[in-house]
């Protein structure tokens, strides 16, 4: 009886221990790509900082404007001085969830299919998004991944008409996100 309530109490243990255990990274990637007859541009940030609550399916990411690398170094300078204005708006962010956490099994490595939901924020500016997404489990390890656009327009920031042909409608955004459970080695892929 005493080895039975020892199983059982290793077994409760392990089972709260895992329900309890987020994901974290500090250097996750965002990049985004702006495709016109004109130019096309593409920025990379791989310092984004992400947290995985699995109990609740939350997710949150933020992303420092400054640390988005480009080709050129005057569309780094226009991008942080004119557009994102990022002395004054140092970062985006994302909270949401991750819509259907329970068809996700942490334990098991494979890729689901998710929707995530939730709020970004740029330039203090604040809208709803839903977007479709990848949570993929592999080694303990959990690979957040999703692609959607976003028009400048919706976050307040204004492209002179000098340039406006040279900016696409609509940037196409990229995130993959390594993440490892809070308190081991964290980083990208």
């Amino acid at each position: 009886m005493k080895k039975l309530f020892i199983v059982a109490l290793v077994a409760l243990s392990a089972t709260a221990a895992n329900a309890q255990t987020k994901y974290m990274t500090r250097t996750g990637q965002v990049s985004f790509f702006s495709h016109t007859s004109m130019e096309d541009i593409k920025a990379v940030n791989n310092q984004v900082s992400a947290v995985l609550d699995p109990s609740t399916g939350s997710l949150a990411y933020t992303v420092l404007i400054k640390s988005f690398q480009f080709e050129k170094a005057l569309m780094q300078e226009h991008f942080n001085e004119n557009y994102m204005e990022s002395d004054k708006y140092p970062k985006a962010t994302f909270t949401g969830k991750v819509k259907d956490m329970s068809g996700v099994d942490l334990t098991k490595d494979g890729d689901y299919k998710v929707e995530v939901e939730g709020n970004l924020t740029m330039k203090d500016k604040t809208n709803q998004v839903s977007v479709p997404g990848t949570v993929s489990v592999k080694d303990g390890k959990v690979e957040t991944k999703t692609k959607f656009n976003v028009k400048p327009q919706d976050y307040n920031i204004e492209i002179p008409a000098v340039v406006k042909e040279k900016i696409a409608q609509d940037i196409e955004v990229t995130v993959d996100v390594a993440m490892a459970p809070m308190g081991a080695a964290t980083g990208s892929k």
